[in-house]
């Protein structure tokens, strides 16, 4: 039923718009400036950075920035978050050139780098493995599980990244990394500081609070802080009304210790929780009821990093690391039903990674490493009486008891080779083991889907060798090319391997142990250009995938009507696309800006798109920032082609309106206003023409017309 908006919400939205009239051009006090946007995640002394690998947290894994990169890196630093005002992580990345952000349900996130999302893009915190070994084949949520509230910056690399991060990393990878004592480590405070952030945007009434805190502890210093968000039902654009089933609420917490050893090492302490609460599969209303609650996520880590005064190498950073996703679901169908599904299962993961460096003079640097991580499942699942009481036992997403290590080395060389032509290359070997007892069905069996499951063994073993390098040639002093030829490897996960799971929008997946690894390989030209005004770069990619794996439909149950699936090997699929994104400053006040891409992707063996592949989109903006002062205006428009190009599979997806996602064009306005030195006001209107909306492949529509606040206070 459609519904008029919430006098609330447009009685905000408007207050949003007249304050943004009233407060442009105010004058202030001048504030403290901020630290440096690209703010190097170490604690070792800023007069020896022992080779760039105080950045060992970094999914660049070196000391290279991203002009002098061969690969398509961007970085999304403190400043440009604090202008996006994020509630969650969704808010944080969207718009970034080449990446998208996919919605099955509020709550949720699975981002998308040149077409490919799930278990084939690598997600890390502080260079610390978030994919596990039972991420879904395709979208899942679990890119949500990281507070923003938390996040220093966010690097984005795009394309294969498996010879420094082994499997999964074929789309590319994201890399978050955490606040840590900055004032404290730079001798800029000797006393607690304590900050209050409070987020709020009328669209879903959402409201995001977090308090954190800086400190010296001993010769050291502690960052932490802990934050609640509570979202309600999302109120659409175009007068669609309220979406139902996508309320949810989380609560985070988090602490790190950074204690300088000497002047040349140092040792970090973190600890992580985060918890969200009865979030919604919102494409699964109105015809079930599905509510992930807990959805849980725990990350403990110890750093050690610094020089090395004698010996092979000149620097270190070695890591050790303990990370638990728990996550439990409830089912009923219909949502009336009286019989309700519950399931849970736990990963617990506990890794250690060990990466060298040698400067070798004119010959470079030389980076040598290697990283294990090893999952423990444990997993149930129940059928509950809501009326009469009493369960009985189903076959559990995953086997209980089973297992999934990874290990593997690489070696990595930058190599000046000429004036103005540096190359970069390098080599990893992997090896991926699983384990458990599969609840094995047959498709081919007589009585399908009734027939009895049948309890089998499994210890696949997948080893890999992959490879890349990479060159830039600076033409001039503001101009380079870039080439890179790199590979990508994806092992199959429990999840293809074993999983039993109606947790697809597609019908059940069922156990698929003959599967092989995915293998890619990408190239990439690009451009870059850098002068007083006028910034940009350029790139084209064409990568091809082997063995890429989908699902393949296996039968019905002719009596419940669902539909039963296995995975398996597509012979080759292959991706290509563009991406822009540029920048020009008119004067000292003025800046337009605007990015651009593009993702075209090709089954070669069902002659048919890719699954999933989004849009072409882009964005397009101007920007202004007070002379000497601190007070800026940011408006700027996001449009995205109508996407039909639909695989089998995406017809078959109810979160894909039939004949494809419509394009849509939102407008959004923000103002930032430094008050008082302490004390600085975020004021937005998202979608300022109210349009309706859908990010390709979502369950959750867009927000409508909303106003926007972000107010922070430092004491």
């Amino acid at each position: 039923m459609l519904y008029r908006k919430d006098s609330m919400q447009r009685a905000f939205a408007i207050a949003c718009v007249l304050l943004l009239h009233t407060t442009l051009g105010r004058a202030q006090d001048p504030v403290p400036p901020v630290l440096p946007e690209t703010q190097i995640q170490g604690v070792l002394p800023r007069n020896r950075p022992a080779l760039g690998l105080d950045r060992g947290a970094t999914a660049i894994r070196g000391v290279r920035d991203s002009w002098s990169d061969p690969r398509q890196t961007s970085i999304l630093d403190r400043e440009a978050l604090r202008r996006r005002q994020p509630l969650d992580m969704v808010q944080a990345v969207e718009r970034e050139v080449g990446v998208l952000v996919q919605r099955t349900g509020a709550g949720q996130a699975s981002p998308f780098l040149r077409g490919l999302t799930g278990p084939q893009t690598l997600l890390l915190v502080d260079g610390i493995r978030l994919n596990n070994g039972i991420f879904r084949l395709g979208p899942n949520q679990y890119f949500n599980t990281i507070d923003p509230g938390q996040v220093d910056h966010i690097e984005v690399i795009r394309g294969p990244q498996s010879v420094l991060w082994g499997s999964d990393a074929i789309g590319g990878a994201l890399n978050v990394l955490t606040r840590r004592a900055d004032q404290v480590l730079g001798g800029e405070l000797d006393a607690i500081q304590g900050t209050w952030n409070q987020r709020l945007r009328s669209a879903d009434l959402s409201s995001y609070t977090r308090m954190s805190f800086e400190s010296p502890a001993g010769l050291g210093g502690v960052w932490g802080g802990a934050s609640y968000l509570n979202v309600n039902d999302l109120d659409r654009g175009g007068g669609l009304g309220r979406q139902p089933f996508t309320n949810y609420s989380q609560y985070a917490g988090d602490i790190r210790y950074d204690l300088p050893l000497g002047d040349t090492q140092a040792l970090t302490f973190a600890l992580v929780h985060l918890e969200q609460m009865n979030v919604p599969r919102s494409d699964k209303f109105p015809g079930e009821r599905r509510l992930f609650d807990p959805q849980q996520r725990n990350l403990a880590y110890m750093r050690w990093q610094g020089a090395i005064d004698e010996g092979l190498f000149d620097a270190f950073v070695a890591t050790l690391s303990y990370q638990r996703t728990k996550e439990a679901a409830l089912k009923r169908k219909p949502p009336t039903s009286l019989v309700e599904d519950r399931s849970e299962f736990d990963v617990d993961t506990v890794g250690a990674s060990l990466v060298f460096a040698r400067e070798l003079g004119a010959w470079g640097t030389v980076r040598v490493g290697g990283e294990s991580y090893h999952d423990d499942v444990d997993a149930t699942k129940s059928r509950y009486d809501l009326s009469g009481g009493g369960s009985s036992p189903l076959t559990p997403q995953f086997p209980d008891d089973s297992y999934y290590s990874r290990l593997g080395t690489f070696v990595e060389w930058e190599l000046p080779i000429m004036e103005r032509v540096t190359w970069t290359g390098g080599l990893r070997y992997s090896h991926i083991e699983a384990g458990g007892t599969v609840a094995m069905f047959d498709p081919t069996a007589p009585g399908f889907p009734g027939s009895p499951a049948i309890d089998t063994a499994i210890s696949p073993s997948f080893q890999d060798w992959t490879g890349s390098a990479g060159l830039v040639v600076e033409l001039n002093q503001g101009l380079s090319l870039t080439g890179t030829l790199s590979e990508g490897f994806r092992a199959p996960l429990l999840d293809e391997l074993t999983s039993v799971s109606d947790n697809v929008n597609e019908g059940v997946d069922l156990p698929s142990t003959g599967l092989t690894p995915e293998h890619a390989v990408s190239r990439d030209v690009g451009l870059r250009w850098d002068n007083e005004r006028f910034a940009g770069r350029a790139s084209y990619y064409w990568m091809t995938i082997d063995g890429m794996i989908t699902r393949e439909f296996v039968g019905s149950d002719p009596i419940e009507g669902v539909d039963f699936f296995q995975r398996r090997n597509v012979g080759r699929a292959e991706v290509d696309g563009v991406e822009v994104s540029a920048s020009w400053a008119f004067d000292d006040e003025w800046t337009g800006y605007g990015n651009f891409w593009s993702t075209h992707g090709r089954n070669i063996t069902d002659d048919e798109p890719v699954s999933r592949i989004p849009p072409s989109q882009g964005v397009v903006g101007i920007r202004w920032k007070e002379p000497g002062g601190n007070d800026w205006l940011d408006l700027f428009a996001w449009m995205a082609r109508r996407q039909d190009r639909l695989s089998e599979r995406d017809v078959r997806d109810s979160r894909i309106p039939p004949g494809g996602t419509p394009g849509y064009g939102t407008v959004t306005v923000r103002y930032g206003w430094q008050m008082t030195p302490k004390q600085s006001v975020v004021l937005g209107v998202e979608n300022l023409f109210d349009q309706p909306y859908r990010v390709h492949g979502s369950g959750v529509d867009g927000p409508g017309i909303s106003g926007t606040l972000g107010y922070e206070l430092r004491h």
